[in-house]
């Protein structure tokens, strides 16, 4: 099978994505025309009254963050919406782009994602608040479709959404095809008992004032940013945490609209040794915790 069939039967990329791709071209390397076009996209979420936040945290972002906020300016939004960035320290563009592009902004000198978390949730001045992450791109309709649990449902306090990768090339598309399989499973079996695993950052949204009085992001164990040398996972993770803090109050949803779904970078696996390293460690260590999931002990 060549690789264009192979692509085709595993894994076909949504049209959407093609024009937030920017023929994979670094920020520096777009003319003038298109920043300018993406400035214009991006003022319609600069209202001062917003009903929706959605909030970013970037560490050393700058030739993935533009991709994000272009996909998230391309959303259909029926409300008023704001875009908050919270840079954490970058040294780097990022800051240089946010000033560029007009994208409301602040700055966190506490190092760690559970930090710039809280500052965009104590920022942000939205009913809804939706987290994003700065190398995942967001489909047309994901803020509406996230947030439209929480206004149909009282007893709903917080959404989280599915995902899937970007594939680097055609040999990782097999890999990533079960891995996502593996991972829905896995998704399913653990709301039984342990939904709060299943919440991660860049694909979730809560009712703002819920999630500030609950306790907000604050753990004890600070994680780094996916993209930061010695990153790794802790067991008390900010959106999980986050999860655990909303439900004392509610419900949790989780969103399976297609259209909802999120395609975020493989730098988390590739961090992990590479994709079928990363596959074959996760599979062991999920094996070891499906008792926790069942009986939720």
């Amino acid at each position: 099978m060549g690789a264009g069939r192979l692509m085709s039967f595993f894994f076909n990329l949504p049209v959407w994505i093609k024009p937030h791709l920017y023929s994979h071209k670094k920020f520096e390397e777009l003319s003038d025309n298109l920043i300018e076009e993406l400035k214009n996209r991006l003022a319609r979420f600069t209202t001062e009254e917003p009903d929706i936040s959605v909030v970013i945290p970037a560490w050393n972002e700058e030739d993935t963050l533009f991709r994000t906020l272009s996909s998230l300016a391309s959303n259909q939004i029926p409300n008023k919406v704001e875009i908050i960035v919270v840079n954490n320290n970058s040294t780097d563009k990022t800051q240089e782009i946010l000033e560029r592009l007009g994208v409301r902004n602040f700055s966190e000198s506490q190092q760690g994602i559970a930090f710039a978390r809280q500052l965009g949730l104590t920022k942000a001045r939205g009913q809804y608040h939706l987290c994003a992450d700065s190398d995942t791109l967001y489909p047309p309709d994901w803020i509406e479709l996230m947030v439209k649990p929480m206004r149909k449902d009282p007893n709903i306090v917080g959404v989280y959404g599915r995902y899937s990768f970007l594939p680097r090339n055609t040999e990782d598309l097999p890999i990533l095809f079960f891995y996502e399989k593996i991972t829905g499973l896995l998704i399913r079996l653990r709301r039984l008992k342990r939904e709060f695993v299943n919440v991660l950052g860049f694909n979730m949204g809560f009712i703002t004032e819920i999630g500030r009085n609950n306790g907000g992001f604050q753990v004890k164990d600070i994680r780094k940013f996916d993209n930061a040398p010695g990153s790794s996972f802790v067991d008390e993770s900010e959106d999980g945490t986050m999860a655990l803090n909303l439900m004392k109050t509610g419900k949790l949803k989780l969103v399976t609209d297609r259209k909802a779904r999120v395609f975020t970078s493989t730098r988390r696996l590739d961090a992990d040794g590479g994709i079928l390293e990363a596959f074959i460690s996760r599979g062991k260590l999920h094996s070891t915790r499906l008792r926790e999931y069942i009986s939720g002990h």
